[in-house]
Order: C-alpha cells, then structure tokens, then sequence
C-alpha cells in the first residue's frame, strides 16, 4: 500500500533524469524506504543488491556507520559557510590529504559540488590559462569517441554520447573527435596494447595539425563509463600524456567515476604512471553520501591567475555550496576507510570473483564481450549474428525488469549490463549478480 501511494505521489510531481516518464505507465518505480551495506529496501520489505552502486557513487554501502558518525559530528559544529574569504578546518584537510595522495605536480584544489561542474571548471580554467598566458586563440578541445563527461553545456559539448548530445548540438561549442582507443573495436587477434598504439597516432596527428588552437584534451583514463563501458590499455594515456607536454596542450584526467579504486589503483592515471594537469574527482569522494567535486591542478597553473583582481586574470567560477564542511568531512572519513582496511588490495580480490562469476558469460551466444577493469565489469549483449541489437529494441530494459524481480538493481547502458557494486559486496553476492544477470539476458533473448 505504502508502495502504491508513494509511487502515485511522486508520478503527479517529479521528473525523474535520464527517463522517459512515459515508460511508468508499464514499468513502475520502486519507492525505497532504506538501505544498508549492498542492499536497498523498500516498502514492502524486498530488497535489491545495489550492483551499480546507485549511479557508481556509492563505495561502502549504505549507511555506513563510520560515514554517519562523520556527518552527525560535522552537524553539531558547522554546517555551511561561504568559501570565498571564508574557510574551515574540515576542506583544508581534505585538501591537504588529496594533493598527497595525487601526483605530485598536483598542487590546488578548486571545488564545485558535482562532476560535470568538475569538468565545467577544468574547460573554463585551461582556456582562462592560455588567455592569461598570451594566447587566447587556443580555445579548442580534443575529446575521445564514445567519451561522456556530464550534462552541463561545456561537458556536454566534449562528449561523444549521441544520445545525450545530438538534441543540443545547436547550443554546444565545436570540439574535434579522436578516434576512440577502445580495444572492443581491435581486429580479431588484436591486443588491447596494440590496438591502443595504432589509435594513437590519430590522436598524434591531430594534435600536430591543431596545436595552436587547442587547450586541452580531455579523457576518461582507462574506462568510458557511460560510453558503454569501453576500456582501453593504459599505454594509451601514456602517450597522450607525452605528446600532449610536446605540444603544448593541457590533458584533463576525467577520473569522476573511475577515481577511487575502482579501475584497480586508487586513481586510474596510475597504471600509466601519468600525471594529468587537470584531475576531476566527484562520485566516489563522498561515497555517495553528499556533493562534493573537485578539480586538482598545478603550481604553474594557480600562478597564472595569481594577479591583481582588476587584470581580470582572477579564475571565475563559483558554486553556493563549494566546499560545504558536510560534504568534506564525509570525504575524509571516505579517505580513512581506504586507509585503514587496505581497501584497494581487498578489491583485488573482489575482482577476480567478478572475473570468475561470470566466467560462463563469456562463451554465452548472446554475450559480444566480458570486459573488466577492476571492480568495473560490463557484458556487452549482441544478436545471434553477433551484431549489436538495435537500440529501439531495449534488450538491456529486460534484463533490468528481470534483475528487479528477482532482486537486484542492474540498470543498463542499453545493450550493455554492468557490475560497478559497492566495495563492501561479498563473494556470495557477487554470484548471485553473476546467476542474475546470466538468467536475465538468456530471458531478453529467447527469440531473438
């Protein structure tokens, strides 16, 4: 009952993202009364494993009692407080425990509240430093096919998602497309590594042809995420690093949902031993609790704005609640969990569960591909022919009913079911994703 009231309720008020509100009419939504570790409840007492770790935000379950106990200390000494003249003990910790955790040229933080304001900040401020630099033509940015960083106009425009941009084109800047490094589109009997190497070259020769004009190229290091899962070898960022110091053009390292263990390393830029001039962080810095994203740059460039505010050389961009103390202080008891319980070294053997759970995927004549990188994996659903279905068939819709009903929360990037879970899942649960998943797609595609 309680179920069916809340759900007419929101029906008749809210406009839910990323949905088309026609699909409620035969689809219904579940209403959650609460959550605890992988599990989500709701009113009638069903639970769902939280496989995605709703919208790959959530790190160590839900209500974690460690995070609570941050957030109700934080509450009773200082909620909020402006950030421009203003500051307070919990964002200048945080800020000192990122800037060591990062690479060492990374030497500011520059905070907004969400991961496309995040990339909203790094766009603005790598054009802001060629202008302040003497160089204002270089207004152009380079971002990679199937790439996805937000839905704000700036980090609409350097993505490559149709989905979410061909609506908007006529409101977004022009950027240039490199070919995607993603060793899904290698030749048969091509590696990952060799695939990666030959896509380079692409992004070589525009760079060579573009140099003058562009600011910065901007990538999601290993994993596009919303892309379709898309991997690639870390030899790619490797030489895009490179290339881009012999050039002169800034990379920006979008790690807003690979950051935080979840590619194997703390931060994915690692296993190419890179350092980006831009680092994006959201999502996992909070563990899913509050709003929080911060951009992470150089000395070289903080200098650059460093000038009398008339010059106009002064970076500008604000958010209301840039650097809330609640926010912070949840990111700092985030930090401590990694530290104290070995986190990343336990995800190890997380992922070789995944791997070995969906093991049988893997030869399944509806599965394309089984790709994983660390505590991401992702089934690529194909026809019979091994052709990708056609969107407006919306098989990965059917494994998702399927999955709910038997109580879990698998949401697809259309063809493709993914597992990004909370790092506290256990094995068990990791199979009985595994069982799920495999059930549900042999269902989508009985007749196809």
């Amino acid at each position: 009952m309680l179920n069916s009231n809340l759900i007419q309720r929101d029906l008749s008020v809210l406009w839910h993202p990323c949905t088309q509100m026609k699909d409620h009419e035969t689809l219904p939504l579940i209403p959650i009364r609460s959550g605890k570790g992988v599990w989500l409840e709701d009113f009638e007492g069903k639970r769902y494993i939280d496989a995605i770790s709703s919208w790959w935000v959530n790190l160590f379950g839900h209500a974690n009692p460690r995070i609570n106990a941050a957030v109700r200390k934080q509450l009773d000494t200082l909620e909020h407080v402006i950030l421009a003249g203003f500051t307070h003990e919990p964002i200048v910790t945080l800020s000192e425990r990122l800037v060591a955790l990062t690479p060492d040229n990374l030497t500011r933080c520059f905070y907004a509240d969400n991961g496309s304001s995040a990339v909203e900040v790094a766009l603005k401020m790598s054009f802001h430093y060629w202008r302040n630099q003497g160089k204002p033509q270089k207004t152009k940015f380079i971002s990679l096919q199937d790439s996805y960083h937000g839905e704000t106009l700036g980090a609409l425009a350097v993505g490559d998602v149709a989905l979410y941009k061909e609506t908007y084109a006529p409101l977004l800047m022009e950027v240039i497309t490199a070919p995607s490094p993603a060793g899904c589109y290698a030749e048969k009997g091509e590696s990952y590594e060799a695939y990666a190497r030959r896509q380079f070259e692409a992004m070589e020769a525009l760079l060579e042809k573009h140099a003058d004009d562009v600011s910065a190229v901007i990538v999601e290091p290993l994993v596009q995420c919303a892309g379709g899962m898309r991997m690639y070898h870390p030899v790619y960022l490797e030489l895009l690093c490179n290339a881009c110091d012999r050039y002169h053009v800034h990379l920006i390292a979008d790690e807003i949902a690979v950051g935080f263990g979840r590619t194997g390393t703390m931060f994915a830029c690692e296993q190419a031993n890179i350092s980006a001039d831009f680092l994006c962080l959201s999502k996992g810095l909070t563990a899913g609790y509050l709003p929080l994203s911060v951009v992470l740059t150089t000395e070289d460039v903080y200098q650059a704005f460093y000038d009398d505010y008339t010059t106009l050389k002064a970076f500008l961009h604000s958010h209301s609640y840039t650097g809330n103390p609640l926010a912070c202080s949840v990111a700092l008891a985030t930090l401590d969990i990694f530290e104290e319980d070995n986190v990343i070294e336990k995800n190890h053997h997380l992922a070789q569960v995944m791997a070995d759970a969906t093991r049988t995927l893997r030869d399944h004549p509806h599965v394309g591909e089984v790709r994983q990188q660390g505590m991401i994996l992702a089934i690529e659903m194909v026809n019979a022919a091994k052709k990708p279905y056609p969107w407006q068939e919306r098989r990965g819709l059917k494994v998702y009913q399927y999955a709910l009903e038997k109580g879990a929360l698998l949401r697809p990037l259309g063809n493709i079911i993914y597992f990004m879970p909370p790092y506290v899942i256990t094995p068990d649960q990791i199979y009985q994703l595994a069982d799920i998943a495999q059930a549900g797609i042999e269902s989508a595609t009985v007749h196809a």
